[in-house]
């Protein structure tokens, strides 16, 4: 790699020649204030917190745009570099909405950090005050334009990154707002809900559709059985909402928090997964054998199902027919589990943990209620349980070793592994090649379908056939699968999608990290990183040798892909429109 000399604050440094200003300050642990940068998503130098001087310019330039060169001499801290950093910050500040203590951001606000660290006491300027309407009619996402600080990182992640662009910058000069076209509420368009604006908003403009209160109330109710299930992305993630590491597994810390808010019950979805990976692997070999339609997309993620429903419907015959594990664990739950504890299923209250705010959004969908009752009543969100913990008093950090109940309580590593990029494929793999080979077969890690590459490709020999299958992760990189399908230029027989970046771990319900944090640390490659450890380390690998699935069928559903399964753990998809008409 080619290497330049510069000078940044009187230290000379080496960096490679493709480097920014930022970058080789990032490499010397000197810090430059950044708003709406995030590396690789937003870098477009327009908040101008983080100018510097650079000898021979005639003006301030934007560090996280301005390349570096040979003989190159910066200064990060004059007396013009901090002035104007502050005012920059001064004049946004200015006619922010600053009801801090009450924004889901409080003490997690990029915006407030700044404040603090360049030791803005006061402002000098009183801008006009914004008064702009609240979008809540989303289930998943509500919109504060109020917040709104302009930074763009929202818009270049649904625009650039996801390739679903139904936010932008409308309006001009002080009038100019990030919103829908004709300001439309975000339930108008064809928002995915895949919460991702959310992660990269530096304030509180974006959050998820709190429905905590909904969990209190149901709690408090002596009438209802209220149980809790939870994803495997949520126990490498939960953590850092209590300043724990990046990637730290909280699995008993996460089961004793649950117990103590007062659920009766504690399950795992991951024993749900197990239990799709027996539909979905079924219906794979089923399709492979019978001629049915290929490829077979997986259908675990409400976002990439709506993503497909808006923009690809001619693939909805493509989709895998299996409910996504948490609500084919909710019609169990208020079916089977019902039956076996004696309990009238309109008194179980499911609630489900996810890093998602899609399925908040699937949650609702009427086709998911297969027993008269949806499937799962609520979904929060990992953010909304931390705050339920600490508004609790409960010490996250201070609890005894639990484990998940039963009768739904054990997972194998194949359900783990649903919550990384990748994961659900392999799953299949691990069952579908023992089933067609009719043996048990040792080496089960699919090295080719893991990793954060936007699109994966493997060629698995399989018993008598040579099995082509596809991943993709976040939904510009599931564009452009589908589109080097259409034109006839790839051929697969199974295909796994995830509508986030790295998949569930790094979903839109997952604790916001600061661009400070984000930008130089891999979330989806630390968090992946716990879910594979924990793979390694159970005992039972294979979710087709889960005892307790194995019983799940002998006792009730007879066999994967009967019609009593189909019934309840599966469901259908709906062609929708890109834009809807205004119906006023």
């Amino acid at each position: 790699m080619e290497m330049v000399n510069i000078t940044i604050d009187n230290r000379k440094l080496e960096v490679p020649k493709n480097y920014t200003i930022l970058e080789a300050a990032k490499e010397a642990n000197i810090a430059i204030p950044t708003l709406c940068f995030l590396k690789d998503i937003n870098e477009i130098g327009a908040c101008r917190m983080c100018v510097v001087e650079v000898q021979g310019a005639r003006s301030l330039q934007a560090a996280c745009v301005y390349p570096v060169s040979e003989g190159l001499v910066i200064n990060t801290k004059s007396q013009a570099v901090r002035e104007a950093r502050k005012v920059t910050l001064e004049l946004i500040l200015s006619n922010h909405d600053k009801k801090c203590l009450t924004c889901v951001r409080s003490s997690n606000c990029e915006l407030q950090q700044l404040a603090e660290d360049l030791n803005v006491k006061a402002l000098r300027f009183e801008g006009e005050s914004v008064n702009h309407p609240i979008d809540d009619f989303s289930p998943s996402i509500v919109r504060d334009p109020n917040k709104c600080v302009l930074c763009r990182r929202c818009v270049s992640m649904c625009k650039n990154i996801q390739t679903v662009s139904v936010i932008d910058t409308n309006e001009r000069g002080f009038k100019t707002i990030v919103s829908s076209a004709f300001n439309k509420s975000l339930n108008e368009v064809p928002c995915t809900m895949c919460g991702q604006c959310i992660t990269v908003c530096p304030v509180g403009a974006l959050k998820e559709k709190d429905d905590t209160e909904k969990v209190w109330e149901a709690l408090a109710n002596k009438d209802l059985h209220v149980v809790v299930q939870t994803a495997p992305a949520v126990r490498v993630a939960l953590g850092e909402e209590f300043g724990m590491p990046i990637g730290s597994r909280v699995t008993s810390n996460m089961i004793a928090s649950l117990r103590r808010l007062g659920f009766a019950k504690v399950f795992d979805t991951d024993t749900a997964a197990d239990l799709t990976i027996m539909e979905e692997g079924t219906e794979l070999i089923n399709r492979i054998k019978n001629g049915g339609k290929l490829p077979l997309i997986t259908s675990c993620s409400p976002g990439w199902i709506k993503f497909c429903e808006h923009n690809y419907p001619e693939f909805l015959e493509n989709l895998s027919s299996c409910k996504s594990p948490h609500e084919m664990f909710g019609a169990v739950l208020k079916s089977y589990y019902a039956e076996k504890m004696g309990i009238d299923p309109a008194k179980i209250f499911v609630v489900s943990i996810m890093p998602c705010t899609a399925k908040k959004y699937e949650a609702q969908r009427p086709e998911l209620s297969a027993t008269g009752y949806a499937d799962v009543d609520v979904v929060l969100t990992t953010r909304e349980l931390a705050q339920m913990i600490k508004e609790a008093g409960i010490d996250f950090t201070e609890l005894p070793e639990r484990h998940f109940d039963d009768p739904m309580g054990e997972a194998t590593g194949a359900g783990v592994i649903f919550g990384a990029t990748g994961g659900v494929m392999e799953a299949a793999l691990r069952t579908v090649a023992e089933v067609l080979s009719g043996k048990s077969i040792d080496n089960i890690e699919y090295e080719a379908v893991r990793g954060v590459e936007g699109i994966k490709e493997a060629t698995i020999e399989l018993e008598g056939l040579t099995l082509k299958a596809a991943v993709a992760h976040g939904l510009g990189n599931a564009r452009k699968l589908l589109e080097k399908i259409k034109a006839g230029e790839a051929e697969y027989h199974f295909i796994e999608v995830m509508g986030c970046p790295g998949g569930c771990v790094n979903g839109g319900g997952q604790p916001i990290q600061p661009s400070q944090v984000r930008s130089w640390v891999d979330l989806r490659t630390e968090r992946a990183k716990a879910i594979y450890e924990e793979d390694r380390e159970l005992p039972i690998r294979k979710s087709h040798e889960n005892e307790k699935v194995k019983t799940l069928y002998a006792e009730y559903f007879e066999a994967p892909g009967s019609h009593k399964a189909h019934k309840l753990l599966h469901t259908h998809y709906v062609a929708r429109e890109n834009y809807p008409e205004d119906k006023e």
